[in-house]
């Protein structure tokens, strides 16, 4: 199981008492969890203050939407937790470089000298850190590409490449999380410390090292990754949250139009059809002036579960603005596409509301417009098609579908 901060679910005033004594008792329980969810890690070690089982949290309606079994992370009176797939988390964080508080650390050794390596097994072998150790520069390189470690401890002067080529070659490398890097060196000249440093070292230790300062120094070394995986989850937060609508869960239209025009150079590329559908709720300010904005609120969500149901991994669906939504389709016919389009349209029709004892059917307009061809227009031409589609689908009696005509190009 793998979690990453993304999303934050607000305590209702009346439940702060009840979020607290939860948060004791499962302080309490930390063994059965650990029993219970062996090998989870976590982003943001330092942040992290207890573990919270969900279902003892007495939390909003959002945290019931999470997947189980999922823990929580407590961070300045916030729970914060969701899950991500393997894919997405991947892009971020490598697995060897996710931490938990009180977890190993992975730290790559290389040193020539078998005795160096036994000097830093030796120092480093109570404290937790697993260790992963290289003979050469070579093979430093290789277990770099293949542990990704969180701290790189390296000699110097090697036999192949030296400790200066290796940072080199370790920060021209894009990487999705930084490595602290430590040299080991005997020279003490205040020339080298800099060349060493300038390569892209953190630190650096003089040999022979005394013990206890190497593990001073590493621990400086955990303390900054820990800081930086806070920071670097917390940028990923706020990158969801740009691309986000906050009440529905779904893209914005940011995401849509970053997402979408990727796709339509893929479109023009490969000769795949791509349509855009605009959709626009009929008379969705009555509901707000009728039953609340609370009830409003209600039939936009339900929406975006409908729109998300009749999406595939191919398309995407977002909110772009009060009651209007953006669903756009790829690979798929102009029969096929209208034919996704009316089954939302129809499905939303089917859906029983009830706001205060009383029964409502919500209905939608659509516009939809497609392309074709080898030069790919601006997405927002297309979206302006369907936009033109939409209103005249309001002009013929709304709760329709209407297609704009697709010209080749």
């Amino acid at each position: 199981m793998h979690l990453a901060v993304e999303l934050t679910l607000q305590p209702n005033t009346q439940e702060t008492d009840t979020w607290s004594q939860t948060l004791r008792e499962s302080c309490e329980g930390l063994r059965a969890w650990k029993e219970n969810c062996a090998g989870a890690r976590f982003i943001c070690p330092v942040t992290l203050t207890a573990y919270v089982q969900p279902e003892l949290l007495h939390a909003t309606d959002a945290s019931r939407t999470l997947a189980s079994p999922i823990l929580g992370m407590v961070v300045q009176g916030s729970l914060l937790a969701l899950p991500i797939g393997r894919e997405r988390l991947g892009s971020c964080f490598s697995e060897d470089q996710m931490t938990a508080a009180g977890e190993q650390i992975k730290v790559l050794v290389a040193d020539d000298s078998a005795v160096s390596r036994k000097l830093v097994e030796h120092a480093l072998s109570e404290e937790q850190y697993s260790l992963v150790f290289a003979k050469s520069g070579r093979e430093t390189v290789d277990l770099f590409a293949e542990h990704h470690p969180a701290l790189v401890i390296v000699d110097w002067i090697m036999p192949d490449l030296t400790g200066i080529e290796i940072c080199q070659h370790i920060r021209s490398r894009s990487q999705a999380s930084y490595t602290y890097i430590i040299v080991l060196t005997g020279k003490s000249g205040k020339e080298s410390v800099v060349e060493g440093l300038a390569a892209g070292a953190d630190d650096y230790l003089t040999k022979p090292f005394h013990h206890e300062e190497l593990i001073a120094r590493v621990g400086v070394g955990r303390r900054i990754i820990a800081l930086q995986r806070e920071i670097e989850a917390k940028n990923l937060l706020l990158k969801e949250l740009a691309l986000t609508d906050a009440l529905t869960g779904l893209p914005n239209r940011r995401a849509i139009e970053d997402w979408a025009t990727r796709q339509l150079s893929g479109a023009a590329r490969y000769g795949f059809p791509f349509w855009v559908a605009l959709a626009d709720l009929d008379h969705f300010k009555t509901v707000n002036d009728t039953h609340g904005h609370d009830a409003g609120d209600t039939v936009l969500k339900a929406f975006s579960e409908i729109l998300k149901r009749n999406s595939r991994r191919s398309d995407i669906c977002g909110r772009i603005g009060g009651e209007e939504f953006l669903f756009v389709l790829t690979h798929a016919t102009e029969e096929g596409a209208k034919g996704v389009i009316e089954r939302v349209r129809a499905e939303l029709g089917a859906t029983k509301f009830n706001f205060d004892g009383n029964s409502l059917t919500v209905t939608a307009s659509f516009g939809l417009a497609g392309f074709v061809g080898t030069r790919a227009p601006d997405f927002n031409r297309l979206v302006a098609q369907a936009d033109a589609a939409l209103y005249l689908a309001k002009r013929q009696g709304r709760n329709r579908v209407e297609l704009a005509e697709t010209q080749p190009l």
